[in-house]
């Protein structure tokens, strides 16, 4: 981390965010044999210029993990670029390009990688929804509000694909179980097809989903998606309340055994923001950091095996 010359302020904050940092218990990884990998909605990132504070709180959180799907990613790069640098040269973006439009919220969504145990493997798209012939014409019934990001990356002898989306919240569930359905249906059909990249998919993001309990968490898992056991015993939510699962990391259980038993949410908030920013609102608060929380887990890149065992049986 390259946090350079600081102010008694910040370097204050920073302590006490390591501090949290450390409660979350995040085990370190290991070169060819672990990553950690995270999803974080960073409120609106971009869209104002943050203070000098908050980015290094981000990057400090951010450094904690080797791969981080972010989404709420805004047109303006600047912020992010700020905490790139604080990151240092081995770190990495790759991002989609943003929509104009107020469905699409002029947001981008990334992923931010350690180049030191994560290698891009060149294929980077968004996910299209299928389309009918009308006409002479070629049309989606349901669109994505924002369209699901995806890349290539490999680490170890794991080639996998990670899958980020934003779901929309809109004006009812109705639509957000649409697109969430939407969204199952698409990585049922991509897992099937002849020449699809890779076979592990990992799927994650915002899915504005408030539990695991309700229809919309029955649509996006209607197709096989599931939470690695890891989070599945996680009994708090992403939000500062914690008691919504708003983000999710889900899988297609090829490879069970590449997602350990460690994971959860890192905590930044710990229900008293004024350590870090002192006397600020809570709601100014979550457009320095944000509101919602990372979600994290480990997954095991050393499946040679997992291969030759897979060799065996035929």
């Amino acid at each position: 981390m390259f946090h350079g010359k600081l102010s008694k302020e910040i370097a204050q904050g920073l302590v006490e965010l390591q501090a949290r940092i450390k409660n979350a218990q995040i085990p370190p990884s290991k070169l060819d044999e672990t990553i950690n990998i995270a999803t974080w909605n960073i409120r609106e990132f971009g869209k104002v210029k943050r203070s000098e504070a908050a980015i290094h709180y981000i990057a400090e959180i951010l450094g904690q993990f080797d791969l981080i799907g972010i989404v709420e990613l805004r047109d303006d790069l600047g912020d992010l670029g700020r905490a790139l640098t604080i990151l240092g040269p081995y770190w990495r973006a790759i991002y989609s390009d943003m929509i104009p439009d107020s469905g699409g919220n002029r947001e981008r969504i990334a992923f931010l990688y350690d180049k030191r145990s994560i290698t891009f493997g060149g294929f980077a798209a968004e996910a299209n929804p299928p389309r009918k012939k009308v006409g002479q014409e070629y049309i989606s019934e349901i669109s994505f509000w924002r369209s699901p990001y995806m890349a290539s990356f490999h680490s170890g002898n794991f080639d996998f694909i990670v899958l980020s989306a934003h779901i929309r919240w809109g004006d009812s569930e109705s639509a957000r179980k649409g697109e969430l359905q939407l969204l199952a249906d698409w990585v049922d059909e991509k897992r099937k097809e002849k020449t699809h990249e890779d076979k592990d998919l990992i799927v994650m993001g915002d899915f504005n989903i408030a539990g695991r309990d309700d229809d919309l968490f029955k649509a996006i898992t209607s197709r096989g998606l599931v939470i690695p056991q890891a989070l599945r015993q996680l009994n708090f939510g992403t939000n500062l309340a914690k008691d919504k699962r708003y983000d999710q990391i889900l899988h297609l259980p090829i490879y069970p055994e590449n997602f350990t038993n460690q994971g959860g949410v890192l905590d930044f908030h710990a229900g008293d923001h004024n350590p870090l920013f002192p006397g600020m609102p809570l709601r100014d608060f979550t457009y320095q950091l944000s509101d919602h929380l990372p979600l994290w887990m480990q997954v095991n890149t050393d499946i040679e095996g997992h291969q030759l065992d897979e060799i065996i049986r035929g």
